[in-house]
């Protein structure tokens, strides 16, 4: 069964790629680094070793799965099949982290591609619409969103669009109304200077872009950000009205362009911060929990009350 997680630097687990699908996670995170021609997973420099690539974790078994699960016997020929069995039609999403260099770095990954795209098996915008196929390739980290949105015909690498840039007003403000504040800082739903500052700018993880209107479904595919630096601590167990209104107002922004809210770096300690947390954002309208503990998000732990 598919579930809507993302395996959080999910090259540190004991088998890559496999452990997340085994829990039906339909997203995977590889920070990809570009020396002497070969991208290395890891996720700082010391971590780096030679048979650990972009390659041989990721492509090469992405590869051969997809092509046991779209098969060319006498019985059938196979087309359009993603890595889950019950649930064909579900694209995987490969969330790929620069590291190095933005340019040369797009370059090697859109090489190592080919061997996915050349069998049809890339999610790709074709100049008019958005088709979705197994796998669906996400650039974040140092992706220069120049690169991405060069060709005006075809792509199949989206862009990580920043979702702290999108903020709306909700429609009906919970800060404004509610007298009981709690730990609100300011006046009504108003937002933290720099959050509002770049809800103006629209800076996200690359500044080669001028504004949020330059992210629809054609050159993004999430809207992310980190929820410690835009919702801030949670205190007490719960969190405050005006957090919830900038929540909201971000995930009005994002959906209004069409695209998957994923709010990373979230609480994960207490597990009841934790699951509280998870169960607000989904049912608010976030598109992806980005965990580390793939298991109580697959049996969805997360909606059950726990006791620390």
């Amino acid at each position: 069964m598919a579930v809507p997680c993302h395996s959080h630097n999910d090259y540190w687990r004991r088998v890559p790629l496999f452990d997340a699908l085994h829990w039906g996670c339909i997203g995977v995170e590889a920070d990809v680094w570009h020396f002497d021609d070969e991208l290395y997973v890891g996720h700082n420099l010391a971590s780096l070793t030679a048979n650990r690539t972009f390659g041989s974790l990721y492509i090469d078994p992405l590869v051969k799965l997809l092509d046991s699960m779209n098969p060319s016997t006498e019985f059938t020929e196979a087309t359009g099949h993603g890595v889950f069995d019950v649930d064909p039609d579900q694209t995987l999403v490969l969330l790929v982290d620069f590291k190095t260099n933005g340019r040369d770095t797009f370059l090697a990954v859109s090489q190592q591609l080919e061997s996915l795209r050349e069998k049809g098996y890339l999610s790709f915008w074709d100049g008019s619409k958005v088709n979705s196929r197994a796998v669906t390739v996400v650039g974040t980290g140092k992706t220069p969103f120049h690169m991405v949105v060069s060709n005006t015909t075809y792509r199949d690498i989206f862009f990580d669009a920043p979702l702290k840039a999108f903020w709306e007003h909700p429609k009906n403000s919970i800060a404004a109304s509610n007298s009981n504040g709690g730990h609100r800082a300011g006046n009504g739903a108003s937002l933290p200077a720099s959050i509002e500052a770049a809800s103006n700018q629209g800076k996200g993880a690359t500044d080669d872009f001028a504004s949020p209107n330059a992210f629809d479904t054609s050159t993004s595919y999430y809207a992310s950000t980190s929820f410690a630096s835009t919702i801030g601590s949670v205190w007490r167990g719960h969190l405050t009205p005006r957090q919830m209104d900038i929540i909201r107002g971000q995930i009005r922004g994002a959906k209004r362009r069409g695209l998957k809210v994923r709010y990373w770096d979230t609480p994960s300690w207490p597990v009841s911060l934790r699951n509280h947390i998870w169960h607000v954002l989904m049912k608010e309208g976030a598109d992806m929990l980005n965990v580390d503990d793939l298991r109580a998000a697959a049996v969805e732990d997360w909606k059950r009350r726990t006791h620390d």
